[in-house]
């Protein structure tokens, strides 16, 4: 039996290949690195009602989400982050275990070794972008969305928070990640618990209209 090949999660060459597209995009684009990409599709796939394809996908090969140049075709690109989104998109709706694109660098001759919160950052980045540009679940009022937020919203300098003060005193309480593997199950754990207050299981079978 045939299978869809766009309901296929993407296997180790062609999550390659996209990085290599992503890096390969001609200024003045600024594309999201691979690990950013990651973490934005998890943020517009947080939001209470699904975003437009348009709205969101724009951004990926330029943050600012501006216009392509002529000539530079998003063809393949466009399918394998479409089969990330929908890989993910599953397993946000079942509440189950994904595993978030993130690297583990080895530091070179005489550099400092990176703390797993470096290392998760680029992910964490991609997802505040996210919740910048669609902000809808940033604007549920919900004490539950306080906690999973302040553990990923740690991972950033404290100088670059200045739009989370309400969540600075839980940010100064969280204890920094100890391992790369703790700073991961943070992220999926807190992915999961912000999909419980924006996208309930209750509704889960209802269907999700796209915001225009």
């Amino acid at each position: 039996m045939a299978t869809d090949r766009s309901l296929q999660p993407l296997c180790d060459a062609e999550r390659d290949q996209l990085e290599t597209l992503l890096d390969t995009l001609p200024p003045p684009l600024e594309p999201l690195d691979l690990s950013a990409l990651d973490g934005f599709l998890v943020g517009v796939l947080l939001q209470p009602q699904p975003v437009a394809r348009d709205r969101w996908l724009r951004h990926v090969p330029d943050a600012e989400g501006h216009a392509v140049p002529e000539g530079v075709s998003l063809t393949t690109l466009n399918a394998l982050v479409l089969r990330r989104h929908a890989e993910l998109e599953r397993a946000i709706a079942a509440r189950e275990w994904f595993d978030p694109w993130i690297f583990e660098f080895e530091a070179a001759a005489g550099e400092t070794a990176m703390q797993p919160s470096q290392m998760v950052l680029p992910w964490v980045a991609g997802l505040a972008a996210a919740l910048e540009r669609f902000p809808a679940l940033l604007q549920i009022s919900e004490p539950a969305l306080r906690e999973p937020l302040a553990v990923m919203y740690a991972h950033f300098d404290p100088a670059d928070l200045e739009d989370a003060d309400e969540l600075g005193a839980l940010i100064d309480e969280i204890e920094p990640p100890s391992s790369l593997s703790e700073a991961v199950q943070d992220l999926v754990r807190c992915t999961l618990l912000l999909a419980d207050v924006s996208r309930p299981r209750s509704a889960a079978g209802a269907r999700r209209q796209p915001q225009r």
